[in-house]
């Protein structure tokens, strides 16, 4: 059992809004991570908040990478070359491993405007040429820790002792947070994981530095201690809906050209080879 002072209560070293730009009449996105912030985000590569109409995301490929697809609203259909075929709600997750080599799209059912998170995890050298996989994350199915005025949902990794089994190979926490006005919650996370916050609705109070933030703002979790368990405190001002995401750090060198993230040129030159000669099969 792990005493409440051996826990080190995290605060928040930076905040930041999310600037919108129209990147078609169908599309509107903003970088919740910026590309390129490698070494700050890791495991993390980028995550985008995106609101678009059918036409936007069709068959695209990916290698070296997992694609983690949160529907805060609509109907997402998704497709790819392995023969997967779903339709996401909203509050369903979609945990895609690229590894390899996969090929997919992803379509707002006819006529719907979906808004959703995407975020690109990093994987490790040793995985880049895994064999791709797809797991589908029911919100209504997820591990739930219920508190008063409080809902963790969790989809990937825990919360004080309720677990989910989604399969990772970079551990990752991914937990999907609802407060009542006045309400506080506290979420553990290993030491080593580098996080952050994202602000979906309402505003709070954050961290062991009581930084505010509001909807629209992206909050980098203060680095916790390897060697020690670590908690973030969340206060709800206003009715509060805020994602968390958390993992360990992968510390590779990062090469990451379009749909494609390996850990050489070389790599991305023979990703972009295989893709033209039909090897993402």
């Amino acid at each position: 059992m792990i005493s409440r002072n051996q826990v080190f209560s995290r605060g928040i070293r930076s905040v930041r809004p999310v600037e919108y730009r129209e990147n078609s009449p169908n599309h509107q996105a903003g970088f919740v991570i910026e590309p390129g912030n490698w070494e700050v985000a890791d495991p993390f590569l980028i995550m985008a908040e995106d609101f678009f109409k059918r036409g936007t995301f069709g068959m695209h490929p990916h290698r070296g990478i997992e694609t983690v697809t949160f529907v805060v609203n609509g109907r997402l259909e998704h497709i790819d070359n392995k023969g997967n075929q779903e339709e996401l709600m909203a509050g369903d997750v979609q945990w895609m491993t690229a590894g390899r080599g996969i090929i997919h799209a992803e379509e707002p059912a006819v006529g719907e405007t979906v808004h959703s998170l995407q975020l690109w995890i990093n994987l490790p050298s040793d995985k880049k040429m895994t064999e791709p996989r797809y797991q589908n994350l029911r919100g209504k199915d997820m591990p739930v820790r219920q508190e008063d005025g409080a809902t963790v949902r969790i989809f990937s990794g825990s919360s004080y002792g309720k677990k989910a089994d989604t399969k990772n190979y970079v551990p990752v926490t991914m937990v999907d947070i609802t407060l009542e006005p006045g309400r506080s919650i506290t979420q553990d996370l290993p030491g080593e994981y580098n996080g952050f916050l994202y602000i979906l609705k309402g505003s709070g109070i954050f961290g062991s530095s009581k930084t505010e933030g509001r909807k629209g703002q992206v909050l980098w979790l203060e680095r916790g201690k390897d060697a020690q368990m670590s908690e973030v405190l969340i206060r709800a001002d206003e009715e509060l809906h805020v994602m968390l995401y958390a993992g360990k750090p992968v510390n590779e060198k990062i090469a990451a050209r379009g749909p494609f993230v390996m850990n050489s040129e070389e790599e991305i030159a023979q990703a972009y080879k295989d893709y033209r000669e039909g090897k993402f099969t």
